[in-house]
């Protein structure tokens, strides 16, 4: 069977996809990648011929991804067409809009080999009993529960890395490449889907496992033998969760690797022995979550239980021992106002962070906040009117003055963390309304200080003016 993976554009390797291509090849399937941004899916699905055609779907980009497949569908109607991803995953009632044929719940990898194993020639599916997937059936849809977690994830294949790099130039290119150790958070913040994730797989595994420190390191050497690579960034959550696993890594990654990395921390897990292993490691940069500056908002409505103290604390450690690091906050949050926004500006200002990022709230659905805030009566907007990157808008309600403020902070917030005499200034500048001056000072702040600090790599002009407007196209 042949499957096609559409994305509209690719801001890093999609880890989702790159597994499950892996997991179908090694099942003896075809696959091939489209990138809407750069061609044109409808043609590509024209020459390939794919049986099925996936798409991996986060919320605020639903809509887009359900024009798109209407479109695929009007020309080739018997093609099977399903979402997985984030969005089905917690709204999987998507799977009513027309066009669709399935969405998948949860982990996917097992569950679309016996999708895609299912689908007759014909187009039809033969069975609508497969876990993890509701399915329709002339109309009326079947609902199956989630198979177990998997819970050896060195049991599935490595990444088709080969799948992107092979697509993309400017990636393949990149001496920057991305990475995942392993999968789940422990922690319940009250803005993510961690809690409805855990309520779905209940009774189901584990929700935090590991793939062996061998396993990843074989993956870096893998890229790294085939393309450029000088800087390893991994993507998990929280990547120092498991101090044994950790203590591990520590030993053999330099002396396999011996690349520099950017991993996430948490604050309260920062202390002298963490801060010894990663540079042992080799780790260059870190990044970890202040969000508010409000100890009680951060504990009550965030579910953060991470002290101020222990946020200092841990920025302190970190530049005492030379990584580098970013702070990650929110603005914006429900019953909070600019003030406390501003205070937050000035606690990152306190850590010192090689840079800030500053996001506004967006209360997803079907998290407890989010839930919250619909309760409160709170919301302006519907899921649908959720932007692909919802950082820099909100769906919440705020007088149109607190909106704009909103917008212009998140933009100058880093300036007034990095300069901390010039916090007076912003407090004046988010009143005017938003410019693009404003964006500009935002986007070339944060490029030269990810560049220059967090991810640094030796670039040349070509490459870098290619990465650089790559970069200025992102909205955000």
């Amino acid at each position: 069977m042949r499957v096609l993976f559409i994305v509209d554009q690719v801001d890093y390797e999609p880890q989702g996809i790159m597994l499950l291509a892996s997991v179908l090849k090694s099942a003896g399937h075809e696959v091939q990648l489209a990138i809407a941004s750069v061609e044109d899916p409808v043609a590509v699905t024209a020459a390939f011929r794919p049986h099925v055609v996936a798409y991996s779907v986060i919320t605020g980009s639903q809509r887009y991804y359900l024009a798109l497949n209407r479109r695929i569908k009007q020309h080739f109607p018997n093609v099977v067409s399903v979402f997985g991803g984030p969005h089905p995953t917690f709204f999987p009632e998507v799977l009513l809009e027309d066009g669709l044929d399935g969405v998948c719940v949860g982990e996917g990898e097992w569950a679309l080999v016996e999708l895609v194993e299912s689908v007759r020639p014909d187009g039809r599916l033969e069975r609508f009993d497969i876990a993890n997937w509701h399915l329709k059936d002339r109309g009326e849809v079947h609902r199956n529960t989630v198979r177990p977690y998997v819970e050896d994830l060195d049991s599935l294949p490595s990444p088709d890395y080969d799948l992107i790099y092979q697509k993309d130039p400017v990636y393949r290119r990149s001496k920057i490449k991305h990475f995942v150790a392993g999968r789940g958070c422990p922690y319940d913040c009250t803005y993510c889907f961690n809690h409805a994730m855990r309520q779905i797989y209940a009774g189901k595994g584990r929700h935090v496992r590991m793939r062996s420190v061998g396993r990843v390191i074989e993956d870096v050497l893998y890229v790294r033998q085939r393309y450029p690579l000088e800087f390893v960034v991994f993507l998990d959550d929280t990547f120092v969760l498991n101090r044994r696993w950790l203590e591990e890594f520590a030993a053999e990654y330099p002396k396999r690797v011996a690349l520099p990395f950017f991993c996430n921390v948490r604050p309260n897990l920062v202390d002298a022995e963490l801060v010894r292993l990663l540079k042992a490691a080799g780790c260059h940069s870190v990044s970890m979550g202040v969000e508010t500056a409000d100890e009680r908002i951060r504990e009550q409505l965030l579910g953060r239980n991470v002290t101020t103290e222990e946020i200092l604390t841990a920025a302190e450690l970190l530049r005492a021992a030379g990584l580098r690091f970013t702070t990650t906050n929110m603005i914006g949050l429900p019953g909070t106002g600019l003030e406390q926004d501003l205070q937050t500006m000035e606690l990152n200002a306190r850590c010192r962070p090689d840079y800030a990022y500053a996001l506004i709230f967006q209360p997803y659905p079907r998290t407890w906040l989010g839930e919250y805030a619909r309760q409160q009566g709170l919301l302006e907007g519907t899921i649908d009117d959720i932007a692909p990157r919802a950082w820099d808008t909100t769906i919440l309600r705020f007088p149109p003055e607190h909106k704009r403020a909103l917008t212009n902070l998140q933009r100058l917030f880093a300036v007034g963390v990095e300069w901390p005499a010039l916090a007076g200034l912003v407090r004046r500048l988010i009143a005017l309304p938003p410019n693009p001056v404003y964006w500009l000072i935002h986007k070339l702040l944060r490029g030269y200080a990810i560049k220059q600090r967090i991810h640094p790599v030796r670039m040349s002009m070509r490459d870098l003016l290619r990465t650089a407007w790559r970069f200025m196209r992102l909205k955000s």
